[in-house]
C-alpha cells in the first residue's frame, strides 16, 4: 500500500496543515502535562489505526523520556498499574472521544467527572481540543495512507518552524 496522496505537496493541504500544526502548537504550550499529550495521542491514533501518528508519538514520547513500559501497556491502560489516576482520566475520554459512534452518549457522565477531577479549566480544555485534533490528524494520515516507521523525533517541531 502506497501513500494515496502527498499532503504536504499541495498547495492548499500545505497551507492547511500549517494552520492545523497552529492549532497543535497551542495543546503543546498549554499546562497539560507533555506525557499526557503523548499518551492520549497514541491511544487514539492506536485505536484509529494510524501508524504514522503510533509512529511520532511513540518516538516524541520516548524522546521526551516517556519509558519503554508506560508506551507498551497504553493499549492497556485498564489492565495496568503505571498510570495515575489523572492519566486514566485522560485515556478514558481519548478513547470515548475517538469512539463516539459506539456509544449514544458520547463522553460519559463519569468519564468527564474523572476528568473535571484531576484537571483545571485551562488543562481540561487542551485535553478535549488534543482529542478532536488527533483524531483528526489520524484521519488525515489513514485516509492518504501515511505509513509509520520513518519518523524521527523532533520533526513536527522542525516542520511547524519552517
Amino acid at each position: 500500500m502506497n501513500n494515496r496522496f502527498n499532503l504536504f505537496e499541495n498547495q492548499l493541504a500545505a497551507r492547511f496543515a500549517k494552520r492545523f500544526a497552529g492549532a497543535a502548537l497551542v495543546i503543546q504550550d498549554s499546562p497539560l502535562p507533555k506525557s499526557t499529550q503523548e499518551l492520549v495521542s497514541l491511544r487514539a491514533s492506536q485505536i484509529n489505526g494510524c501508524g504514522h501518528c503510533v509512529d511520532m508519538h511513540v518516538k516524541e514520547a520516548a524522546a521526551a523520556g516517556e519509558s519503554a513500559v508506560r508506551l507498551h501497556l497504553v493499549a492497556a491502560w485498564r489492565e495496568s498499574t503505571v498510570f495515575t489516576e489523572a492519566e486514566q482520566a485522560a485515556l478514558a475520554l481519548a478513547e470515548e472521544g475517538t469512539r463516539l459512534a459506539d456509544a449514544s452518549e458520547g463522553v460519559s457522565d463519569e468519564t468527564w467527572a474523572r476528568v473535571r477531577k484531576h484537571y483545571d479549566d485551562d488543562q481540561t480544555a487542551a485535553l478535549v481540543t488534543l482529542v478532536a485534533l488527533i483524531n483528526a490528524a489520524n484521519r488525515l494520515a489513514v485516509i492518504t495512507h501515511q505509513k509509520g516507521g520513518s519518523y524521527e523525533a523532533g520533526m513536527f517541531a522542525a516542520t511547524v518552524k519552517s
